[in-house]
């Protein structure tokens, strides 16, 4: 499969609402690359390269991954009979203790896909699931079949990114999506990146701004585009995006902002995610023959 599919995942900070964005700023490639993937969603959106690999320092979501990507049966077949339910919920995030590594791959999965927002900090892991606003779990065999198909022959890695980095091919496109360098990710993230791994960062993309191309999101501060000066332009982008809810949350908080009409409640209202692309490389946007490829399939 080489379409564009959606992330298999609920990922707290994914970039499923600036794809589009995204895509224009990809120049052409062969190998393709990301370093923190989390939901992976411009993977999935795009054109599969000859070459990709993700790779997250979460051993959990790695962990889910090469199960769907090597063993979907097993993991839809143990799926295939669960509801979407509080106690549920409440029995894999408390009691259900994992034995193997496909245990750990459903009860990811399952918290994941009901969990409010996807966050899988377990401190801060609450129930989230609503009908109208969540994929049922009916069709998460579906879900995990077709991300099985476009993760075939993708390499799969739980490494440090400067690792990765320093593995990549000459001449390939990284798509790099850190953490926030101002953001408080103890309440999303099951590991945190330090101010110290920031710097890090720079440093080894710095080392290696001749040999590949890269294009890395942040938040828009004046720390990162200091600490960038020396890439070829960084670039400030805005972009809508919709927080889902469960239909109880959703309700309560169209309730506490005043958003009943008529005991109806509102349409939900879109907020605006603001970053900064910083790449390294020339490229015309919108006119590149590679968006215009990922676009087609």
């Amino acid at each position: 499969m080489n379409q564009s599919i959606n992330s298999p995942f609920r990922y707290a900070g994914g970039k499923f609402y600036a794809r589009k964005l995204i895509l224009e700023y990809i120049p052409y490639h062969v190998s393709y690359v990301e370093p923190f993937a989390g939901g992976a969603s411009i993977f999935f959106a795009k054109a599969k390269s000859l070459q990709n690999w993700i790779n997250d320092i979460d051993k959990d979501v790695v962990n889910v991954y090469i199960h769907i990507r090597d063993y979907p049966e097993q993991l839809a077949s143990a799926l295939s009979e669960e509801v979407a339910t509080k106690e549920r919920h409440e029995f894999y995030k408390n009691q259900f203790i994992p034995q193997n590594d496909l245990e750990r791959a459903i009860r990811w999965y399952y918290l994941n896909r009901t969990s409010y927002s996807g966050i899988m900090n377990m401190k801060n892991c609450y129930w989230g699931y609503g009908e109208k606003y969540s994929m049922r779990p009916e069709n998460w065999g579906k879900n995990i079949f077709r991300t099985s198909d476009k993760l075939q022959k993708v390499k799969i890695t739980n490494l440090d990114f400067e690792q990765v980095i320093d593995g990549a091919e000459d001449g390939a496109f990284l798509f790099i999506d850190p953490p926030y360098f101002n953001a408080d990710q103890d309440k999303f993230y099951s590991h945190s990146f330090s101010k110290e791994d920031h710097f890090r960062l720079q440093g080894i993309l710095l080392k290696h701004r001749h040999r590949v191309n890269f294009l890395l999101t942040y938040d828009n501060c004046i720390e990162i585009k200091n600490m960038y000066k020396w890439a070829n332009s960084i670039n400030e982008k805005e972009w809508n995006y919709t927080i889902n809810r469960t239909d109880d949350q959703k309700l309560t908080q169209q309730v506490k902002n005043g958003k009943i009409v008529n005991g109806t409640p509102k349409k939900g209202s879109r907020s605006m995610g603001k970053e900064i692309f910083i790449i390294n490389y020339d490229i015309e946007v919108t006119s590149s023959s590679f968006y215009q490829l990922s676009l087609m399939l």
